[in-house]
């Protein structure tokens, strides 16, 4: 498991620096407020995050581009710039909050996360909502824990029939062509997120 781990963070890494050089290479301006820019005003973005494909099925990232319930964590993926990673061939386990969860953090935290200079700091929290795998509700009761894309482990508790992961309680789950989205009522913050 540790070695599918590492090569999905360095898989993840190896995406992240190809999308940053391809940011550079169009010109694209680092200046851009991620917070201020809404979907329909976004630049055109290249990359394999950005090619449709009326074919296939959702990748986790379309299923949340798609949410009304999501649209924080999509600027949060955008200011991160970790949408190629959420498009690979996975399959990703992604644990999404909704709007409501990070509406539950102190709004100075959310908007400072959000800043550029923060990219990594914010990169590193949801690479905290990944582990690979493709695993729905009732299977991931047979697990005590999941390691996560930011190379630490979060618990998995049974209460009744809901399934808590890092705490957050699972409130639904969408397939995907590349995986799986559970719809989480809480961010989950990693121990040394500092």
């Amino acid at each position: 498991m540790k070695t599918t781990l590492q090569t999905f963070f360095l898989l993840a890494m190896i995406l992240l620096f190809i999308s940053c050089g391809e940011k550079k290479e169009s010109g694209q301006n680092d200046d851009t407020n991620p917070t201020e820019v809404s979907n329909s005003e976004a630049p055109e973005r290249q990359g394999q995050a950005f090619i449709k494909d009326d074919e296939s099925q959702p990748t986790v990232l379309d299923i949340a581009i798609g949410s009304k319930d999501h649209t924080i964590l999509v600027k949060a993926v955008q200011a991160a710039q970790l949408e190629n990673v959420l498009v690979n061939a996975g399959p990703l386990m992604v644990f999404a909050p909704t709007d409501a969860a990070f509406k539950e953090l102190p709004e100075e935290t959310l908007n400072d996360l959000m800043k550029p200079e923060n990219k990594e700091k914010l990169a590193y929290i949801l690479k905290h909502h990944v582990t690979p795998g493709n695993y729905n509700k009732e299977f991931l009761k047979k697990f005590k824990k999941l390691g996560q894309a930011s190379d630490q482990s979060i618990p998995v508790e049974v209460k009744g029939d809901d399934v808590y992961v890092g705490g957050a309680k699972i409130l639904a789950s969408v397939p995907a062509g590349n995986g799986i989205v559970h719809v989480v009522d809480k961010v989950i913050l990693p121990e040394n997120s500092n």
